[in-house]
């Protein structure tokens, strides 16, 4: 399994990102997807998951209508756009198999991850 992170960067509040993950190593369309994130000092955070076909996602409660995920099975990539960011959004993250929270923690822990993108947001 290998997850390749892209797109983040430095960005005033208010401002927007969309993060890239391509994949390779495993059949992506059969497999949900999430992003997760870690904060300077503190736990991973799952922060959005998306089903194997792109119709069912889910946030948590932070990011909710500010964050959109995507994914795009041909090219076998999951993306986060990102809206209206705030300071509390800083952080590297990760995307990762699974759906819900659990799952996804859990698959991050067994290594399904890369080396992740820095999101810095801040004036």
């Amino acid at each position: 399994v290998q997850l390749v992170e892209s797109g983040g960067g430095l960005v005033q509040p208010g401002g927007s990102l969309r993060l890239s993950c391509v994949t390779s190593g495993f059949y992506f369309a059969s497999w949900p997807m999430s992003w997760v994130r870690q904060a300077p000092g503190k736990g991973l955070e799952w922060v959005s998951g998306v089903g194997s076909s792109g119709r069912s996602t889910d946030y948590t409660d932070s990011v909710k209508g500010r964050f959109t995920i995507s994914r795009d099975n041909t090219r076998k990539t999951v993306y986060l756009q990102m809206n209206n960011l705030k300071p509390e959004d800083t952080g590297v993250y990760y995307c990762t198999q699974g759906y819900a929270e659990d799952r996804a923690l859990q698959m991050f822990g067994n290594g399904s991850r890369g080396q992740g993108t820095q999101v810095t947001v801040s004036s």
